[in-house]
């Protein structure tokens, strides 16, 4: 388990869970609307677009693009090393996340740059998703 650069863990609800445990098979959980076919993230228990209570979990590929993105170069924490990129990532399905870029450096992360989820254990039963750079092909 890695610590985290920053704060508390997520604490999973009954909601939320089955996002925070994909990790644990490799898996970036995301809800869909059965109605509307619409991807919700936040995890939820209604469709924000059609009010439907109709979600399931499904895995999304995990490839996107860095959206938009800072760079925190002072640590909210004593301990906490800096710089670290807080990116919002916008996956190939057409939803948005907001996570962290690892495995580069602070400088190299550019919006646009092309992304793949990886997971960092935290605590049991919470795999963060963070991002890195994708493999040129």
């Amino acid at each position: 388990m890695s610590a985290l650069p920053y704060g508390l863990p997520p604490r999973p609800t009954p909601v939320s869970a089955p996002h925070w445990a994909g990790g644990a098979h490799g898996e970036l959980r995301v809800q869909k609307c059965d109605h509307c076919s619409h991807y919700v993230f936040n995890p939820a228990t209604t469709c924000p677009f059609c009010l439907s209570g109709e979600l399931s979990w499904v895995s999304s590929n995990g490839r996107g693009v860095v959206h938009t993105m800072t760079t925190v170069h002072r640590a909210p924490t004593p301990g906490t090393d800096t710089p670290y990129v807080v990116a919002v990532i916008e996956l190939e399905e057409g939803w948005y996340m907001l996570s962290n870029i690892v495995d580069c450096d602070a400088g190299d992360v550019a919006i646009g740059m092309p992304v793949t989820a990886t997971f960092h254990q935290i605590c049991d039963d919470v795999w963060l998703p963070v991002f890195r750079p994708a493999e040129r092909s």
